[in-house]
């Protein structure tokens, strides 16, 4: 956040300098540049945003995370709330921002999309809680791009038989309901989300059109897209073009190779600075419906140690895990209508927030009352809301 670059983070001649300069506001480094393109990472990948959105809309320097985990710290994100016990395959124990928004907010199922980057680390359980009093069917659409166009996928995926409705449709849809009806076993019935037949036709002519925009290289990629959290945006943006949604999540992870790779560390947050740039610039210039009518939240799931471990890059750079108190230490940058242009809220010297607070924000801007969720006991204590702030 104080867009030290190598100052801190390794020993020799400090290299200053903003490597995210979509999102935040800083000059780049002159120096030492290893986090762009070719050979080296010599290039630095251009700008796309005119103004940075921390200077469209506003900074919080200096947020607590729940989480020192990247696991536990999404699902703080999407919980608002502390999840000590929240352990891998298992669905959240407490309700998500999907089930209060299409509990509390009327929101229908297509309405809501949470896009990963991949489904491991239990990742597609996340998209509803468990709590008895919300649950699946106010769950969430689950989309991984990169696992559902990758190649192996398709060849079975891509092609899949049309079933003529006068005689072919209709045992097929009493086999599914045998199947679903296997889960009796296991407490009941299949239960779903909810999407209605006509949201169902819309997501498979989506996703057709999705196979065939992969075949043909047509996919709304960013202009660099040379890892996995690049494609999964592109994807994300046809996602935003097609179903126009209420809410989004995207689950971006490429940063996480900071357990061994400081270049790739600095590569990857490069890139994810390049891919909510796109995004961004995409919502404003591409989808007409959401240009002017959205909000965009982005916040890291949980910061990095204050010290280094023993391994070294090829470039003999010490690698960084995340588990003390500094881990605990991220920030946030929030851009959209009705927010105060170059606002910056609490400084690394003075916290303000913590990211539970992102979630209980993006449900009172899509009109959920925050009292709800404060009074249900779910919620992390100290919670707040960043609408008011944000105005301010």
């Amino acid at each position: 956040m104080g867009m030290r670059y190598l100052d801190d983070a390794q020993v020799g001649e400090p290299y200053p300098g903003n490597i995210m300069y979509n999102m935040l506001t800083g000059t780049p480094p002159e120096q030492k540049i290893v986090y762009g393109t070719g050979e080296g990472g010599i290039n630095p990948i251009n700008q796309i945003l005119g103004q940075t959105l921390q200077s469209q809309g506003a900074i919080l320097p200096e947020v607590q995370a729940l989480s020192a985990g990247h696991y536990g710290g999404l699902n703080s994100i999407l919980q608002g709330a502390y999840v000590d016990s929240q352990g891998l395959r298992q669905r959240p124990q407490k309700p998500t921002i999907f089930e209060y928004l299409r509990r509390h907010g009327g929101y229908s199922a297509s309405d809501v999309w949470f896009v990963g980057n991949g489904i491991g680390g239990s990742i597609p359980l996340l998209n509803h809680s468990n709590h008895p009093d919300y649950g699946v069917s106010y769950g969430a659409n689950f989309f991984a791009p990169t696992v559902t166009f990758h190649p192996e996928c398709a060849e079975y995926l891509g092609n899949g038989k049309v079933y003529h409705p006068d005689n072919e449709l209709a045992p097929m849809y009493q086999l599914k309901a045998f199947l679903d009806n296997t889960f009796e076993q296991y407490g009941g019935a299949l239960q779903a989300l909810g999407n209605t037949e006509e949201e169902k036709q819309s997501i498979k002519e989506f996703m057709d059109l999705m196979y065939e925009k992969t075949s043909n290289g047509t996919i709304a990629l960013p202009p660099v897209a040379d890892n996995g959290d690049l494609y999964t945006v592109g994807y994300a943006c046809e996602v935003l073009q097609w179903f126009k949604p209420a809410f989004m999540c995207l689950n971006l992870t490429g940063v996480d190779t900071c357990h061994s790779d400081f270049t790739g560390y600095v590569k990857a947050l490069h890139r994810a600075d390049h891919a909510v740039g796109h995004l961004w610039d995409f919502i404003q210039n591409q989808i007409p419906d959401m240009a002017g009518n959205t909000t965009l939240i982005a916040i890291p799931e949980c910061g990095r140690n204050d010290e280094p471990n023993s391994i070294l890059d090829v470039n003999g750079w010490r690698a960084y895990d995340h588990s003390d108190a500094n881990s605990h230490r991220i920030f946030s940058v929030v851009a959209g209508p009705n927010i105060n242009p170059n606002n910056v809220i609490g400084s690394e010297n003075s916290a303000f927030g913590m990211v539970s607070d992102a979630m209980l924000t993006a449900a009172e801007i899509l009109g959920v009352d925050p009292g709800i969720l404060l009074t249900s006991g779910n919620l992390a204590g100290g919670t707040q809301s960043w609408v008011g702030p944000l105005q301010q």
